[in-house]
């Protein structure tokens, strides 16, 4: 089974700068490249779809919202919440109306809740994921969520598993879940190229060849550790069961490495 994760963007016009792809297997990290855009994704996720081997690819953005937000909306799916994110998630991003925040203007609401149950199980474990109502502000990932969430439908009804709704491999041999690199890199201020560099040279999980690009930025150096952890419980996650339960159903759920220390934000 092949591992991937992406580094996403929300970027509107530059996405295909920051998005990076990487591929590992247990203990080797073996590609890290760039140059797709959100749709060139979608492109590789059908490439991969149509491969010989089953896949599992890693998103780091949210697959849903709170569940709150998606009844007020008459949504009770992750699916109908992603058509709904299809057909008006940019005037969400455009107006930035409550609860959605983190524009010049705007505050962050007291009187909602602005987290899934999945993030407050990561945040149990000593992860701090931030709201996907944040559109705006520093860590902000609303906006490459949001983006996101307007895509997997149509990736999902063109054969694409999408977890916790689908088992893996998925429909036909490959499946996305949402991932939180933060879980993967350790310890590491990833705007410090210093820092970067010195975490990447100290694995020897990643050859040689590959440091540059690993440490290149922090969009790649996301990507590569979380394909490295990942590739680490391959075996889970080649078997990973379809969750049923009503909060991963219209919430969606963060894949966590089962094993390793907390690690902060």
């Amino acid at each position: 089974m092949r591992i991937l994760a992406v580094d996403w963007s929300g970027d509107l016009r530059a996405a295909a700068k920051r998005i990076r792809v990487a591929e590992a297997e247990p203990g080797r990290l073996l590609d890290v490249r760039g140059g797709l855009d959100r749709t060139g994704v979608g492109d590789l996720l059908l490439d991969l779809r149509d491969g010989p081997e089953p896949v599992v690819v890693g998103m780091d953005f949210s697959f849903g919202l709170a569940r709150w937000f998606a009844a007020r909306h008459g949504v009770s799916t992750l699916p109908e919440l992603w058509d709904l994110a299809r057909d008006e998630g940019e005037a969400w991003l455009r107006a930035c109306e409550r609860p959605f925040w983190g524009r010049a203007g705007t505050r962050k609401p007291g009187d909602v809740e602005l987290y899934r149950d999945t993030e407050h199980e990561a945040r149990a474990r000593g992860l701090n994921p931030l709201s996907t109502f944040q559109i705006g502000g520093a860590g902000a990932v609303g906006t490459g969520s949001v983006r996101g969430m307007a895509l997997l439908g149509a990736w999902r009804r063109a054969g694409v598993g999408v977890w916790p709704l689908d088992p893996a491999p998925g429909p036909r041999g490959v499946l996305v879940v949402e991932i939180y690199p933060r879980s993967m890199t350790g310890p590491v201020v990833k705007s410090s190229a210093e820092q970067r560099r010195a975490l990447v040279d100290a694995d020897p999980r990643i050859p040689p060849d590959l440091r540059d690009a690993a440490a290149d930025t922090e969009d790649a150096l996301d990507a590569a550790f979380a394909a490295l952890g990942m590739a680490d419980h391959a075996d889970e996650l080649a078997a990973l069961p379809a969750r049923t339960d009503p909060a991963s159903g219209i919430e969606g759920r963060l894949w966590l490495p089962p094993t390793g220390r907390p690690r902060p934000r």
